[in-house]
């Protein structure tokens, strides 16, 4: 493999941030959003459905917040 191809597959590396621009709370499905190429309403529902049935989501919510960058 070739340096200029090793340089360009780490150049097209996802890393997931947190978006505190367009974020609403953290920023943390604004992020997600960007990462997966998702409209961030839709993480949003999820992460309110899933708080609503298991509250352990927020506990997730809030570890990703305090841990991402």
């Amino acid at each position: 493999m070739g340096t200029t191809q090793m340089a360009t597959e780490a150049a097209t590396v996802h890393r997931f941030r947190r978006d505190r621009t367009t974020g609403k709370l953290f920023g943390i499905c604004s992020g997600l959003g960007q990462y997966f190429g998702v409209d961030p309403m839709w993480i949003r529902v999820a992460f309110l459905v899933g708080t609503l049935l298991a509250g352990q989501i927020a506990l997730i919510y809030l570890a990703i917040a305090i841990f991402a960058d």
